[in-house]
């Protein structure tokens, strides 16, 4: 299979399957020296898995990672402070699959003669035959994007050490927008609801706060801890803190259920997705990415434009659009109100507007980076859908009795705000590398 890479120099391969025994991000590029741990690569993870509210389907993976290699188990000489730090070798990422039951296997084998309209199951097939791996739609699983967001985290680290900072909220959801918000309370909302989330997250806490999987351990080691948790799964989330949305609110300033810095937006959207899904159908909306502190001139023209990198997020699943800055509302625009016109202050380039999303040419132009993805309702709904039997050709009807969410943008904003951390670092590696050279070659020149 190819199409699982991404990237030039910093890469990421993804391997597994959604009832495979895990899945695996190969990150290539990664530098030497930087700490990294599993609980704060977790710490991202937690975030696009279930939650523990009403807009969450009832699936129970705690997606807990394990680095495997590219750090260094022991101080290359005695003290001297470079345990776990990256070593330069490819950094590599297991996720086990830590909730597959036969239980749920079975209602896939049940249905997987009648492909699920939305769905890649009658495409795959075509594709790869009968031993397509239709358990659980495989690799065409959402449950392929954690391998997404835990090598995202790791390109994400890396970015904010060089001043740029990348986050996502939820824009729009079931018909409800949410209005414009300045970017600075923005990153300090999201930022609050991610560390709501970890602290109200039971296997965080059970697993990395009480110390049950340490940086200490062998990887046979983690194993045989993974495989008491498998078994522990119920009783850890039963002990999860009382989510009590009142007081998440007051104390976090958020929206408990939803990461949309509008909080009066938020209210409705989850009012509005709960609604539909009442009826057994799902809903979609719109995830909205900003990244700060972009050096202008950062990324390549024509085929490699930073924005057609970003445009790659369609390979996300469930994700149907892309646009940057303006968007599709530059159709209804003239050029005079789709221009963002400059000024200087003080010696400083000022920028009108921002209708471009901060790129110009393919390349940065050194105002904020907006983007914003269309997501597609949940494909796996309750209501009755006709289809076919892929193997007789003959008309079929399919209900849904497999796990289910009202909605997926709830849950795609971090795979999209670490997919544009990917793309942002390789980039900018890139930046980096051709601006030393000029560098150089300026030296060079004024001495000669």
């Amino acid at each position: 299979m190819i199409g699982c890479h991404l990237g030039r120099n910093f890469q990421v391969t993804v391997a597994g399957g959604s009832y495979q025994e895990g899945l695996s991000a190969t990150l290539q590029g990664v530098p030497a020296g930087m700490l990294i741990t599993e609980q704060e690569i977790y710490g991202d993870l937690l975030l696009r898995k279930p939650g523990a509210d009403e807009l969450s389907s009832p699936r129970k993976e705690p997606d807990l990672p394990v680095i495997y290699c590219g750090v260094n188990a022991a101080d290359t000489v005695e003290n001297a402070g470079n345990k776990n730090h990256t070593n330069g070798t490819p950094l590599v990422i297991l996720i086990p699959n830590l909730d597959r039951h036969f239980i749920h296997i079975k209602q896939y084998q049940d249905t997987n003669r009648t492909p699920r309209p939305g769905h890649a199951s009658y495409a795959s097939f075509m594709k790869y035959g009968p031993a397509d791996d239709a358990i659980g739609a495989g690799i065409f699983s959402g449950r392929y994007t954690n391998t997404i967001v835990a090598a995202g985290y790791v390109a994400k680290k890396i970015l904010k050490l060089c001043g740029i900072e990348v986050f996502s909220y939820v824009k729009e959801a079931a018909g409800v927008k949410a209005g414009q918000v300045d970017s600075a309370i923005a990153l300090k909302r999201c930022n609050s609801f991610k560390k709501m989330r970890r602290d109200y997250d039971p296997f965080y806490i059970e697993v990395y706060d009480k110390k049950r999987i340490h940086e200490d351990m062998r990887f046979l080691e983690k194993m045989r801890i993974f495989a008491e948790i498998e078994k522990e799964i119920d009783q850890i989330r039963a002990k999860a803190p009382e989510f009590k949305p009142e007081l998440i609110s007051e104390k976090y300033d958020i929206n408990p259920i939803l990461n949309c810095p509008d909080l009066d937006a938020a209210k409705a959207m989850v009012d509005a997705v709960l609604k539909v899904s009442a009826d057994g159908d799902s809903s979609g909306g719109i995830v909205e990415i900003k990244v700060l502190g972009v050096p202008a001139g950062l990324g390549e023209p024509v085929f490699d434009k930073l924005d057609a990198e970003l445009g790659r997020m369609l390979g996300i699943g469930a994700v149907k659009a892309v646009e940057v800055g303006a968007g599709f509302a530059v159709k209804d625009m003239t050029g005079y109100e789709v221009n963002d016109r400059m000024h200087t202050e003080k010696g400083k380039v000022i920028f009108d507007s921002n209708n471009a999303g901060g790129i110009t040419g393919g390349l940065a132009t050194g105002q904020e980076i907006i983007a914003r993805l269309a997501v597609k309702p949940t494909p796996t709904i309750a209501k009755a859908q006709h289809t076919i039997d892929k193997y007789t050709l003959e008309n079929k009807q399919l209900e849904a009795i497999t796990r289910r969410d009202p909605t997926i943008v709830a849950r795609i904003w971090p795979v999209a705000e670490n997919y544009t951390a990917l793309v942002m670092l390789d980039h900018l590696m890139a930046h980096y590398g051709y601006q030393k050279l000029l560098d150089i070659i300026s030296g060079q020149a004024k001495k000669a």
